[in-house]
């Protein structure tokens, strides 16, 4: 039964970010020829979709690869980013 909550729990968590990016990303219910509530419909089940799409497809990482990954690669890059940027400010 946990495990039931669990996996409809992460469904409804993909719902909401799905209808939230169809709200703030894709022009909510605008559409052409169709209602709106129509429209917003077919924009959810198609990012709804993709989510499960890539969820199913792309491996899981681990914990520690997640963490390697953000200490080696991602802080660097992070960093890079914040010095070119405030060269970019005062040059500019």
């Amino acid at each position: 039964m946990r495990w039931g909550l669990f996996q409809m729990a992460e469904y409804v968590n993909l719902v909401t970010l799905s209808a939230l990016g169809v709200t703030l990303f894709f022009g909510g219910y605008g559409g052409p020829g169709l209602p709106g509530p129509v429209w917003f419909l077919i924009k959810l089940f198609i990012a709804l979709f993709i989510f499960i799409w890539i969820r199913a497809t792309l491996p899981r990482l681990r914990y520690d690869q997640l963490m390697r990954f953000g200490w080696k690669v991602l802080l660097p890059v992070a960093t890079v980013n914040a010095v070119v940027t405030a060269v970019l400010v005062v040059w500019l």
